[in-house]
């Protein structure tokens, strides 16, 4: 029974690119492995994790995450990580082809999205094949839900 409860419990998101969906049209969701160091997952679970600014990348029928920022661990001494080195997504050969073909089309990007630990505790990161938005579609975006807003600001009065 406690290990039945020990697994269930899922931390949540231990970071979150909260600018994607504003920056960026998802169109496809992926769900990777992460190769980790151990003191990166200590950091991870300490939540000290930036995903702003970093994208996943195909090199070499490998795919990797550039730019994410895990803090180093203060207890590990001499024995840390790089914070800002390349990190290796576990993905399927055919998960990473059809992601490839996608991304040679015309204006796709790979996000990331989220990293968080599953059931099992393991980190799972969330990949998002994207399209970049425009100006005038962010602009017309947030017309769209200021007026929903007044809308219900209105109806609001009137219950």
């Amino acid at each position: 029974m406690a290990k039945d409860k020990e697994h269930s419990q899922s931390t949540g998101a231990v970071a979150q690119n909260k600018k994607a969906w504003h920056n960026y049209e998802l169109v496809e969701k992926v769900e990777a492995g992460l190769s980790l160091v151990g003191t990166e997952v200590k950091s991870l679970r300490d939540k000290m994790c930036d995903l702003e600014g970093s994208y996943a990348r195909i090199l070499d029928n490998e795919c990797w995450l550039v730019g994410c920022k895990i803090a180093q661990y203060e207890q590990a001494g001499s024995a840390n990580h790089d914070p800002v080195r390349k990190r290796k997504l576990l993905l399927h050969k055919n998960q990473i082809r059809k992601i490839q073909t996608k991304l040679e089309q015309r204006g796709f990007t790979l996000v990331p999205l989220r990293i968080y630990f599953n059931e099992r505790g393991i980190a799972k990161i969330q990949l998002a094949l994207a399209k970049g938005k425009r100006q005038y579609d962010k602009r017309q975006k947030i017309q769209e839900q200021q007026h929903k807003r007044d809308l219900d600001r209105s109806r609001k009065k009137f219950r």
